[in-house]
C-alpha cells in the first residue's frame, strides 16, 4: 500500500510566491507533536529504524564491502530507485483525494530478500527510499517513516522463510517450483503487515476506523502488491541466470504504471475542481455521506462548514478573472494547510468552500477550525505588486445536533454562514432561533420532493423572435410549480434549494424529460422549434445528464438540434474541466449549447476553451436601462459585436417594450425574449401563440395582460 498522509499546516504564506513554493501533498506536513498520528508514526520509525540497524550490524563491515562490490546490488539498487519513484498509483479516496499505490521497486527489492537475505534487500530499499524521498522533496518524517515501514514488511518475510525453510535458505537462494509456498507466505507476510502498517496512519490522518479504511482499499492493493509480488522469484531466476536481462521486467512495469496514471488522473479530474485541485461537490457529497455512515455506526459527530470569500467579487470586476483564479488558488492552497488531518477542503464554486470534519469533538473544537481558517486567509496577500486583504465568513453544522443527513447539513451550514455574513460576526454555529425560515423551507424541500413525483412541476415557454424579420427562433422552456397549496410558484422559490440536494437530478430529469415531450408533440404538429433547457453547473458534473438527453432524444424520434441546454456565464465562470466536457459531449451529439445572463464577459474571454456555442444571451439587467442610458447602449453595441465576430447568434434577455427591441434592432442583435413579444406561457397557450406566429412576419408584440404565467 502506499503512503500515510499527515497533519495541519504550521505556517501560513505571506504572498503567492510563498503559497506556490509549499509542497501540495498533506503528507508532507509535520502532524502535532502528541498526536496519535504523531504517536504512531514516531513508533513505527523508531522499530523500523533500529531493525534496519540491527540488521545491518549483522551483517557486518565485511559483508557491507561484499554487497558493495556486486554489480548485482548496484543494478538491482538502481532499478529499485526507479522503482521508489515511480509507483503503480490508485486512487485511495482519502481525505484530500490523494493517492497510493505499489511502487515497482517491490518485485526488486523482494527478489533481493529471496535471493541474499534481509540485510541486502533492507540496505538497497533503505537507500532507495531515502535517494527518491530527497528527489520528491519528501518530508523528513515521512521518509524515515517508509524506511521503516519497508523495513518492518521485509523483516517479517524473511521471518516467514526463516521458520518455513529447516536451517534457513542458502545465499543466494534460487526458490524451486517446490519452495514457492515458503515464497507465498513470505509474501502474504510482506502485505499484511504493510498494510496494516499504512491502514493504521490513513486511519489516524482520516479519524476513520481500521476496518474501514482497509476494506475500502485492501482489494486493489492486494491486486496491485500481489502482482509485483509474483514476479519477485522470476526475477530471482533471471539475476541468476544474467544480470543483463534484469532491466527487461521494466518494459512491462512500466505500461502497467502508464495505464494505472491515465486512470487515476481521469478519477481525479472527475473528482476535483480543474482550478484549485480541490474536491467538487460531487466528491464532498460522496465523503459526507462516508461520515455520516461512519457517525451513525458509533457515537461521534461530523462538521460541515461552507465559507465564502467577502468582498471577492470586487477583485474579480476590477481586475478580471485571471487574478480572481490566482487568488482563488492560494486561497485554496491556505485553507489545506490550515485545516487538520483528515479534514476535506471542497470548492463548491466562485469564491465558496466547504470544509467537512469527518470527525469533531464538539462545536467549541469546530470553532476552533473555523478560527484558524479565518487568521490564515486574512494575511495579505501580494500578487502583481498588489496587496489584497480578505476575509471570510463561515457557517457551521453538526451532526446529529443539527441535522440528521446530509440535505439538512448542508442547509444549515449555509444559513449559519448567511448569519455571519449579514452579522459581520465572522464565523457562526447554526442556532434555529437565527434561521427565520428553516422551518417552512425545510417543509418546502419535503413538499418540492413529492411534487416532482406528482407531476406539479411543469414547463412554461417563452420564445425568442429574431428582429430583422419577426420570426420564431425557439423557445425557452421554464420551471414553474404548481403549488397545491401556495399557487404557481417561480424558480427563483424552488430552484437553488433543488441545486443543493440529490433532488437536482430528478428535477432535471424531470424537465429535460418534459420539454423533449413537448417538442416532439409540436414537431407532429409541424411546429419546428427549438427548445431550450435550463441546466446548473452541478447538472454538468452529473454524467446522467448525459444519458437523460440521449435516451429522450431517441424516445421522442427528435433530432438533437430540436434541443438547447443553457447554462449560466456564472456556472462557465467555475472552470470545471468535468462541465466543459459534458458540454463538449453534448454539442458533439449536436445539441445547441447556449450561454445565459452574459454580463461579466466571461465567455467572450475564454471563448477558446468553450465547446462551439450556437446563441449567446444578454443578461436583462444590461438590457434593462438601454431605452434611458446611452452609455448602456454603447456597451451593448460592443458586446453585440464581439458575439457576432465569434460568429454565435446574439439574444437580448428581458426585452419589454418597443424603444428597447429599436434600439437592439440599431445594434444589430439578432433576436430578443421577454414580456413585450410574449410572456412565459403553459403548453397549450404557448401552442396556440406558435401556431398564429410561425410563418407569420413580424411577430406581433403579445398585448399587457393577454396571457398570465
Amino acid at each position: 500500500m502506499g503512503e500515510p498522509p499527515t497533519g495541519p499546516s504550521r505556517g501560513l504564506p505571506q504572498s503567492a510566491e510563498d503559497v506556490m513554493k509549499e509542497p501540495k501533498d498533506p503528507r508532507d506536513i509535520t502532524p502535532r507533536i502528541g498526536s496519535p498520528l504523531w504517536m504512531y508514526l514516531a513508533a513505527a520509525t523508531t522499530a523500523g529504524c533500529a531493525l534496519l540497524g540491527v540488521s545491518l550490524a549483522g551483517l557486518g563491515w565485511a559483508g557491507f564491502e561484499n554487497l558493495l562490490i556486486k554489480p548485482l546490488i548496484w543494478t538491482i539498487t538502481c532499478l529499485v530507485i526507479l522503482g521508489e519513484l515511480r509507483p503503480i498509483v490508485t486512487s485511495t479516496g482519502g481525505s484530500g483525494g490523494e493517492s497510493s499505490g505499489a511502487p515497482t521497486s517491490t518485485p526488486f527489492s523482494f527478489a533481493l530478500l529471496l535471493y541474499y537475505g534481509l540485510p541486502a534487500a533492507a540496505l538497497v530499499q533503505a537507500f532507495a527510499t531515502l535517494t527518491a524521498g530527497v528527489a520528491r522533496r519528501h518530508s523528513w518524517h515521512r521518509t524515515l517513516f517508509n524506511v521503516a515501514q519497508y523495513t518492518l514488511s521485509l523483516a517479517v518475510a524473511a521471518s516467514a522463510i526463516a521458520l518455513m525453510y529447516p536451517g534457513g535458505p542458502p545465499s543466494p537462494w534460487v526458490p524451486t517450483g517446490g519452495e514457492l509456498p515458503i515464497v507465498a507466505a513470505a509474501a502474504t507476510g510482506y502485505f499484511v503487515l504493510n498494510s496494516l502498517l499504512v491502514g493504521s496512519a490513513v486511519a489516524l490522518h482520516e479519524r476513520a476506523s481500521l476496518r474501514r479504511v482497509l476494506r475500502k482499499e485492501i482489494g486493489p492493493q492486494f491486486l496491485v502488491t500481489g502482482a509485483l509480488l509474483s514476479l519477485a522469484p522470476l526475477v530471482v531466476v533471471v539475476m541468476d541466470h544474467s544480470l543483463l536481462l534484469v532491466p527487461l521486467f521494466l518494459l512491462p512495469l512500466i505500461a502497467v504504471y502508464a495505464s494505472a496514471s491515465v486512470s487515476v488522473k481521469r478519477e481525479h479530474q472527475a473528482n476535483h475542481d480543474e482550478l484549485t485541485g480541490l474536491a467538487n461537490r460531487k466528491y464532498l457529497i460522496h465523503r459526507v455521506q462516508e461520515a455520516l455512515a461512519d457517525a451513525q455506526a458509533g457515537t461521534r459527530r461530523v462538521g460541515l462548514m461552507l465559507l465564502d470569500l467577502d468582498r471577492f467579487k470586487e477583485v474579480n470586476d476590477t481586475l478580471g478573472h485571471p487574478t480572481g483564479d490566482r487568488l482563488l488558488q492560494i486561497m485554496a492552497q491556505r485553507l489545506t494547510h490550515s485545516v487538520r488531518p483528515g479534514d476535506l477542503v471542497a470548492r463548491l464554486g466562485g469564491d465558496e468552500f466547504a470544509v467537512l470534519l469527518p470527525s469533531v469533538r464538539d462545536g467549541a473544537a469546530a470553532r476552533e477550525v473555523a478560527a484558524r481558517l479565518r487568521v490564515a486567509l486574512a494575511e495579505p496577500v501580494r500578487l502583481d505588486g498588489m496587496s489584497f486583504d480578505l476575509e471570510a465568513s463561515i457557517g457551521i453544522a453538526l451532526y446529529p445536533d443539527h441535522a440528521p443527513d446530509f440535505e439538512m447539513i448542508m442547509q444549515r451550514a449555509d444559513v449559519a454562514m448567511y448569519v455571519a455574513k449579514e452579522s459581520r460576526t465572522g464565523v457562526e454555529m447554526y442556532v434555529a432561533d437565527k434561521d427565520r425560515n428553516s422551518a417552512d423551507r425545510l417543509a418546502l424541500f419535503g413538499e418540492l420532493r413529492r411534487g416532482v413525483a406528482d407531476g406539479e412541476v411543469e414547463l412554461y415557454y417563452q420564445p425568442k423572435v429574431g428582429l430583422r424579420d419577426g420570426q420564431v427562433l425557439g423557445v425557452e422552456a421554464l420551471a414553474r410549480w404548481r403549488h397545491p397549496e401556495r399557487g404557481l410558484l417561480l424558480p427563483s422559490d424552488f430552484v437553488a434549494m433543488a441545486e443543493r440536494s440529490y433532488l437536482m437530478r430528478t428535477f432535471t430529469e424531470h424537465v429535460v424529460g418534459q420539454a423533449l415531450r413537448q417538442a416532439a408533440a409540436w414537431h407532429r404538429a409541424g411546429l419546428r422549434v427549438p427548445v431550450a433547457v435550463n441546466v446548473s453547473g452541478r447538472d454538468l458534473l452529473d454524467t446522467d445528464l448525459l444519458d437523460t438527453v440521449r435516451t429522450g432524444l431517441l424516445e421522442h424520434r427528435l433530432r438533437p438540434q430540436t434541443l438547447q441546454i443553457e447554462i449560466s456565464e456564472t456556472a462557465l465562470a467555475e472552470d470545471s474541466a468535468a462541465a466543459r466536457e459534458t458540454l463538449s459531449e453534448l454539442a458533439a451529439m449536436g445539441v445547441g449549447i447556449v450561454v445565459d445572463d452574459l454580463a461579466g464577459g466571461y465567455v467572450l474571454l475564454e471563448r477558446h476553451r468553450l465547446p462551439p456555442l450556437v446563441e449567446v444571451k444578454i443578461d436583462t439587467a444590461v438590457i434593462r436601462r438601454a431605452d434611458r442610458s446611452h452609455a448602456d447602449q454603447l456597451i451593448i453595441r460592443s458586446i453585440v459585436e464581439i458575439i457576432q465576430a465569434l460568429g454565435v447568434r446574439s439574444v437580448a434577455e428581458g426585452v419589454e417594450n418597443e424603444p428597447t427591441a429599436e434600439i437592439l434592432r440599431i445594434a444589430g442583435c439578432d433576436a430578443a425574449q421577454g414580456w413585450h413579444f410574449a410572456k412565459p406561457m403553459p403548453a397549450d397557450l404557448a401552442t396556440e401563440w406558435l401556431r398564429g406566429a410561425i410563418g407569420s412576419t413580424p411577430v406581433p408584440a403579445m398585448r399587457d395582460g393577454e396571457i398570465r404565467p
